[in-house]
């Protein structure tokens, strides 16, 4: 019998009665290897009374109290590190080096949780009227909810958690159901760090479960991550319900190549780009659009050269650089992809289905040229290892069609000239963006978010805007009629706590 992936609640393990349960498989071989129980409005119900209990002392303790946890997950996160990615690599299939990369991604972002005394420090203005001063601060809002994709089931919950925690909230993840045990193990980890019970949460399933979430009534803040029809709907009930949204959708992420870039550069970069983690990244470069048939010969030429050599293989296999999709029900929906777009006329310059075996989930590289704007393969989000270029006669073409898409997540430039970075960086309809840097994810102590419809809500996730979204402002005015008060001498160090 296949192993049973239970509910986190309040500190225990938990099974709950309901009887849905989904299937885990291991994408590099196809076969069953867990189930996970997926969670009714009885265990939603029982998550969030336990966060709502927990919040009431949590919410009290100081934030140097509450960041010191999170130094010492840090390094409980470094030391089971080995552990974590094999748990990635099991479910979703990406290379252990991919996967290693994701918790370093992940642990920075704790490791900017730490800074909660200074983050949550609010304004003071003496004297806004006669003998009236005037101060703002951050208060934690209450039991937070985390719904998180496949892709990165260590890094997306650690874009949330960590902040949502450190600023006095309590939380409740609700991880994909394709690879759930990543977050068994993150909870796990917090109660060594000595989080209280209660605090952090997770519960597994389906829709069912995330439509109790968005409308539990003691719920007060969703985050999300996935794509934008779930975004769209997500954004729309949880506002309907009260509570405060932000929900990350799908991409379609141009990367411009100007005829003066370093060919070999942008080769480099575009593999890696836009085959890692077997392009189910929201980040993935999808399109290349090259100014010039020169560029774009050249490109071609050399991304088929490349993709020759790239070794995908099961995750665990040393040097694997490519591992396989999640799941067969995703390998189909790509494959229909490939095969739409020979239909609409782009040139099939690599086909990646001839890679495709009996065992497991492996689609290899594909490439398109002349790929025109019209066609779905250039207008929808793919999610799989399926690059398409675009050939543009000029920059103003180039940077016309990427403002003119429906997806604004990131957007790159490859050049040496510095004034066309900065006109294009300036001109990009894309929340982030990379010179000569094909996955310009910020770092933690600056804020992931698209525009478009790549985001909907008004915070972008982690950084200081994780904090803003995390907390809600209040602010106090007062007089106070001047005293002269007794003290008394003390002769030992003051302390915050």
């Amino acid at each position: 019998m296949a192993e049973m992936i239970k509910h986190y609640i309040n500190g225990e393990l938990v099974s709950g009665t309901n009887e849905r349960v989904g299937d885990v498989f291991d994408p590099a071989t196809g076969e069953k290897t867990k189930e996970v129980m997926f969670a009714d409005q009885a265990i939603v119900d029982k998550a969030v009374d336990a966060a709502k209990k927990a919040f009431l002392s949590w919410s009290k303790l100081t934030p140097l109290r509450r960041s010191r946890i999170f130094f010492k997950y840090k390094m409980l996160l470094e030391e089971h590190a080995d552990e974590l990615i094999a748990l990635v690599t099991a479910e979703h299939g990406k290379t252990l080096d991919d996967a290693r990369g994701e918790l370093t991604r992940g642990i920075e972002v704790v490791e900017f949780a730490c800074g909660a005394p200074h983050l949550l420090k609010g304004e003071f203005s003496e004297n806004v009227g006669a003998q009236v001063n005037c101060h703002s601060i951050r208060q934690a809002l209450g039991v937070c909810v985390g719904i998180t994709p496949f892709n990165f089931p260590l890094m997306v919950p650690m874009w949330m958690f960590p902040i949502a925690l450190v600023c006095g909230n309590t939380f409740i993840l609700k991880p994909s159901e394709k690879d759930p045990s990543a977050s068994l193990k993150l909870a796990e980890l917090l109660k060594e760090a000595e989080l209280p019970d209660g605090v952090f949460n997770v519960v597994h399933g389906d829709k069912t479960a995330v439509d109790a979430l968005l409308t539990h009534p003691d719920v007060q803040a969703v985050s999300f991550v996935g794509s934008t029809p779930i975004a769209q709907t997500i954004q729309q009930k949880a506002v309907e319900n009260g509570k405060r949204v932000q929900a990350l959708g799908g991409a379609k992420n141009h990367c411009l190549v100007m005829s003066d870039a370093d060919l070999d550069q942008v080769t480099n970069a575009l593999m890696g780009a836009g085959y890692g983690s077997a392009g189910e990244r929201c980040m993935a470069i999808s399109v290349v659009v090259a100014v010039g048939d020169e560029v774009a010969d050249q490109l071609v030429k050399r991304l088929k050269a490349k993709i020759a050599t790239l070794k995908v293989a099961a995750g665990t296999i040393k040097d694997a650089e490519m591992g396989p999709l999640i799941s067969q029900q995703h390998l189909d929906k790509v494959t229909s992809y490939i095969k739409l777009g020979e239909e609409e006329g782009a040139t099939l310059v690599v086909d990646g289905r001839k890679l495709q075996s009996s065992k497991g989930y492996f689609l290899g590289a594909t490439l398109f040229d002349h790929v025109k704007t019209d066609m779905r393969i250039y207008q929808e989000e793919i999610f799989g290892p399926v690059l398409c270029l675009v050939r543009v006669p000029d920059f103003e073409t180039g940077l016309r069609i990427i403002n003119k898409h429906e997806f604004g997540n990131g957007a790159a430039i490859f050049t040496m000239n510095g004034g066309v970075a900065a006109t294009f960086s300036e001109q990009v309809q894309a929340g982030m963006v990379g010179v000569n840097v094909p996955i310009p994810v910020p770092m933690s102590f600056y804020s992931f978010g698209g525009w478009k419809h790549s985001l909907f809500g008004d915070y972008h996730a982690y950084g200081e805007e994780g904090f803003r979204f995390y907390t809600k402002l209040k602010t106090v005015t007062a007089r106070w009629p001047k005293l002269t008060e007794a003290s008394i001498a003390e002769f030992v160090m003051p302390t915050a706590e």
